[in-house]
């Protein structure tokens, strides 16, 4: 990184690496499936009913980009059928321990956000 020059990183000229990685990870499902592995491996089923609303296509889609991008590991077992498991990596893990506050600000504020929306929405209502 260069001295500050008044601009954020991820705003300035370079930043576009870390908005690629940034972008891999604010995607609407990624988060949820690191934090659903940050619990201990699971197999794909396992995984589909612990991620709520996702998709059998979108689970597929985001777990093949977080292991093509080092974030989950995929192991297969020899066994008929096949059993697959997947588990956060090193990478994957500090992830995870990255994105624990942004996801305990989003419990903490949840209520604010809803009251700010609720007094917004009346506001606009008043003047149409």
């Amino acid at each position: 990184m260069q001295a500050n020059d008044g601009i954020d990183p991820i705003c300035g000229q370079g930043g576009a690496r870390a908005r690629e990685v940034l972008d891999l990870v604010s995607d609407k499902w990624s988060l949820y499936v690191v934090a659903a592995l940050g619990q201990g491996p699971l197999r794909f089923s396992q995984a589909r009913r612990v991620v709520a609303g996702i998709s059998q296509r979108m689970l597929t889609v985001t777990l093949r980009r977080l292991v093509r991008d080092g974030l989950v590991s995929r192991t297969v077992a020899p066994t008929v059928p096949p059993q697959v498991t997947y588990s956060l990596t090193e990478a994957g893990h500090s992830l995870r321990l990255a994105v624990q506050p942004l996801i305990e600000w989003a419990f903490a504020t949840v209520d604010n956000i809803n009251t700010a929306r609720s007094a917004y929405d009346a506001q606009v209502e008043d003047r149409e």
